[in-house]
């Protein structure tokens, strides 16, 4: 295990302020906006930093907002241009002059988010797994302490605990996260020769996939091309060979993957708990991302700022009471932001699993539907927004519901 600024851990067991276990965008920002408020903060890792993770890497107008203040985004491309394609065929490019969205290698991104939290003042430790969190029993000195066990024995004791350890959450699972949506994303980086590389610069591909609900990418970064697919669960095979033909498809069987990758996500039940006792969860620990396009890093950096923001007042909190009201405060906070979003994008799921050809020729033959798909990578609106405030765009989306 290595650890940093390990001041006042001379063979007592100090009680930290907030323990975030789990280092991604979510736990970074819950441990920063901890750490912001002047508060003693622990920040836990399994893995030593940096480490790689599935994903596309796409930052939108939502991340964006989300980040640090002064926060220097590590953008291997800038996206002015959008290719859709419906099982490889009918591709139409769409172009705007301003950015639509940024493009990050997850390994420096996470990072550079694990550093803001530093030097805001968090502790860090890698090759510090959990195994459990204990509210009560021996290892817990009173009401208001949170145990965390770690793989090697150790117990870290905190008045306020964030779960941010990922879909597969040992916090998620104490808290009693329910999901209701499992899909298996499969992502190869490829790396590509200059001409390859400049073709794909500034542009990303999207693929109406042929499974139902499935999709596939393409994301340019310098040389190396992120490519994938997603579709649920349980259709691992076919899954493999969508990807498997869409690389053959563009012409890039021929080059040799850096990385292959697989990963689950999981998406909430909309009753699915997001507390209990003293202890938080957020990002994919709490199965918070968007359903349709199955985008989690806005959703880990918004709810990982708001896990951190309440779990200083769950800290402060002197009984169990105080501690409950202010975690049912974080749950509204989320539910009445990101929930209405992942109700939207959950319609919007099932819509796109029926009729994905009616989808492709609306994005790409009706030009207010870009305009819409731009104003929400860019962040000038959100999803739930869209239809909340648009009637045609409620009673749009009240008659694909049918």
């Amino acid at each position: 295990m290595s650890s940093e600024n390990a001041e006042g851990t001379d063979g007592q067991n100090p009680v930290w302020d907030v323990v975030v276990v789990g280092a991604g965008p979510a736990g970074a920002s819950a441990a920063y906006a901890a750490a912001v408020a002047g508060r003693r903060v622990l920040l836990v890792e399994k893995a030593e930093l940096p480490r790689y993770k599935t994903c596309g890497g796409g930052i939108i107008g939502p991340s964006r907002d989300a980040l640090p203040p002064g926060f220097e985004l590590p953008l291997r491309d800038r996206v002015h241009a959008v290719t859709f394609s419906l099982n490889g065929r009918f591709a139409r490019t769409r172009r705007s002059r301003t950015m639509l969205f940024g493009l990050v290698n997850r390994p420096e991104f996470d990072q550079a988010l694990v550093e803001s939290a530093q030097k805001a003042g968090a502790e860090l430790w890698t090759g510090a797994g959990v195994t459990r969190v204990e509210q009560h029993g021996p290892a817990v000195p009173d009401r208001r302490t949170v145990a965390v066990v770690l793989a090697d024995g150790r117990t870290v004791l905190a008045r306020a605990v964030v779960g941010a350890d990922g879909s597969a959450s040992r916090i998620g699972a104490h808290v009693g996260v329910k999901v209701e949506q499992v899909d298996l994303g499969l992502e190869a980086e490829i790396p590509v020769p200059p001409p390859v590389a400049e073709d794909w610069a500034g542009r990303v591909l999207i693929d109406w996939g042929p499974l139902p609900g499935s999709y596939g990418w393409v994301f340019p970064k310098g040389d190396t091309l992120t490519v994938g697919v997603i579709s649920a669960r349980g259709e691992g095979a076919a899954t493999k060979r969508y990807l498997e033909d869409f690389i053959a498809r563009l012409g890039l069987a021929g080059f040799e993957p850096e990385i292959s990758s697989g990963h689950l996500t999981r998406c909430r039940a909309a009753d699915s708990p997001l507390s209990r006792g003293r202890v938080l969860v957020c990002g994919d620990a709490a199965g918070l991302l968007e359903p349709w396009t199955r985008e989690g890093i806005s959703f880990a950096l918004r709810s990982g700022r708001l896990a951190g923001e309440w779990a200083v007042r769950i800290a402060e909190a002197h009984d169990a009471v105080d501690a409950r009201r202010q975690a049912l405060n974080y749950a509204f906070a989320v539910k009445s932001g990101l929930g209405v979003e992942m109700g939207v994008g959950s319609r919007m799921h099932a819509v796109f699993a029926r009729r994905p050809t009616l989808l492709h020729a609306v994005l790409t033959g009706f030009r207010p539907a870009w305009n819409a798909f731009a104003r929400i990578t860019r962040g000038t609106t959100t999803l739930g927004e869209l239809v909340r405030t648009h009637p045609v765009a409620q009673r749009a989306l009240e008659r694909l519901d049918r």
